[in-house]
């Protein structure tokens, strides 16, 4: 696994000065901003989760000192020596060492905490399978270290596969389990991609851009560029978020390897993995039924056990396990047939009817009534119901007028969506 590539002070001249149709001219600080990136919102998506005391937060808003783009060529550099993987520094990439260290410190301090209980699943399964450790790097790009995370496309999990390509690698998925955001099983069939991806490629930066965008897209890129193979060169040939991809995974490298340099730290979250052990499940069991035993959060729950997309285990052929914190075991073994006897996994008529208009874990907004809307338009877009949008806002549906305002309470993801949605 040979590195390819020119040198770090070669590629940071070559790119920065010599790329067509002037590549850097009316950028500030030189470099290009990064619009509508699928890095940064992945780092959005930590905002979502409640794993973190919110006082610790405030770790990461130390002072931030200015570094001279020497002192990142330097240690680039020595990250460089000890891997078959190449890392250049240029442009691009200062870009993203900024995203990091400037723009978005409190994400990288969770992601410093995630990291504790992730990357050593990740070296084992890349060691298991000879690769280089530094590629535990790419689950940063992809997912933020977050075993949730849903992109806008549908790549599920830390190594963010689309639900065909995990099928490729035997993750099953249905409609109550998505192995895609299991840990150990997603990251062994990262491992295996990534292995087969270098046997197309030969080269780890067009491997990882070939992750990202798939290989038919690497191998157009190469055809339109006359059989060129250097990534940077490729660059112009690419898409957006393949462009994107390998200057964010060698920033990544570079800012969780030196973060204290940086003034930032660890966040880590309120529940660790030595603070956890599992428990066999014979019977379907709700995490809602748990909590409610146990007094473990169903976000903790969730957060231990991703794999369970709806927070429902389903029967198991023989049985199954799941993790909890050690403290909340023994209640739950003492009060386990109780807790199967309750789970409800499927909620009849009646029982949604009597939740309309609930307002729990939801935030207002006013909607304004556009022509051609109807209240069923409205309710899909608010992912909520035409019931709870008549409990809401005290009118018939025959009164609805362009114009009107409605009070919707939505879920914190939907509202991002349509937000982003309406920029674009």
């Amino acid at each position: 696994m040979l590195k390819k590539g020119i040198g770090h002070f070669a590629t940071f001249i070559i790119i920065t000065f010599l790329l067509p149709n002037g590549a850097y001219a009316g950028y500030p600080n030189g470099y290009p901003p990064a619009k509508n990136c699928n890095i940064q919102k992945s780092l959005d998506s930590l905002k979502q989760l409640t794993l973190f005391n919110r006082d610790t937060l405030e770790i990461s808003r130390k002072k931030i000192s200015s570094t001279p783009n020497l002192v990142y060529e330097v240690k680039i550099a020595a990250i460089d020596r000890l891997s078959p993987i190449a890392f250049d520094f240029n442009p691009y990439v200062k870009r993203y060492i900024d995203i990091y260290t400037i723009e978005r410190r409190e994400q990288v301090g969770q992601m410093l905490g995630l990291a504790e209980l992730y990357f050593p699943i990740f070296d084992e399964m890349l060691d298991k399978h000879n690769l280089p450790l530094e590629l535990k790097y790419l689950a940063v790009v992809e997912s933020a270290l977050n075993s949730l995370a849903v992109s806008p496309s549908g790549a599920v999990g830390l190594w963010q596969f689309m639900i065909n390509s995990g099928r490729m690698f035997n993750l099953e998925v249905n409609s109550y389990i998505d192995e895609r955001m299991d840990p150990i099983k997603s990251t062994e069939a990262a491992c295996r991609y990534l292995d087969y991806l270098y046997r197309i490629f030969g080269d780890w930066h067009l491997v990882m851009a070939a992750y990202n965008a798939g290989p038919g897209v690497v191998r157009n890129a190469i055809a339109r560029a006359n059989g060129e193979t250097n990534f940077w060169k490729l660059y112009e040939y690419l898409p957006e978020a393949a462009q994107n991809y390998v200057p964010a995974f060698i920033a990544a490298t570079y800012v969780l390897q030196n973060a204290s340099a940086h003034n930032i730290s660890a966040i880590r979250p309120i529940i660790n993995f030595d603070q956890i052990n599992t428990i066999d499940i014979t019977e379907p069991v709700s995490f809602h039924e748990i909590s409610a035993v146990t007094e473990v959060p169903c976000d903790i729950i969730r957060f231990l056990n991703p794999s369970y997309r709806r927070g429902y285990v389903p029967k198991p052929e023989n049985s199954t396990s799941i993790y909890l914190p050690i403290d909340a075991i023994p209640l739950f073994i003492e009060n386990e047939q109780s807790i199967y006897h309750k789970t409800q996994p499927k909620a009849n008529y009646h029982e949604r009817v009597a939740n309309a208009g609930s307002k729990a874990n939801k935030q207002k907004v006013f909607h304004i009534v556009q022509p051609g809307e109807y209240l069923h338009k409205i309710a899909i877009e608010y992912y909520c119901t035409v019931d709870d949008i008549l409990i809401w806002n005290p009118i018939s549906a025959s009164e609805l007028s362009a114009g009107d305002t409605l009070e919707i309470w939505a879920n914190k993801n939907i509202l991002q969506r349509i937000t982003e949605s309406s920029v674009e």
